[in-house]
């Protein structure tokens, strides 16, 4: 993917992650963007690489693609757990989740 396909606001490039030890597993996340996010066979969410490889390491980010931006900060702000966090790349400060300003 290109930085241009990654943009996300403001022409910034984001990157989104999953807190785990806060998600309930109601799969809402991937009823949004089944392309970055997956429930793993421990019921829990988790986001995947470009390559659609699920990423199980704590903290593991994948970029936010442009056409699903909408998708992936409407699955943040729906998430019961509050656990999905989008930031910029750049500067890593949180847009859109728990810890966005």
């Amino acid at each position: 993917m290109t930085v241009q396909q990654e943009a996300g606001v403001d022409g910034e490039a984001l990157e989104v992650w999953i807190d785990q030890d806060l998600c309930t597993g109601d799969g809402i996340c991937v009823q949004y963007a089944p392309e970055v996010f997956e429930l793993d066979i421990d019921g829990l969410a988790y986001v995947k690489s470009a390559e659609d490889e699920l990423l199980q390491e704590v903290g593991a980010t994948t970029p936010v693609p442009l056409p699903l931006v909408r998708d992936v900060v409407d699955s943040a702000k729906e998430c019961p757990g509050d656990c999905i966090h989008v930031r910029r790349v750049s500067d890593k400060v949180e847009v859109f989740g728990p810890d966005a300003e």
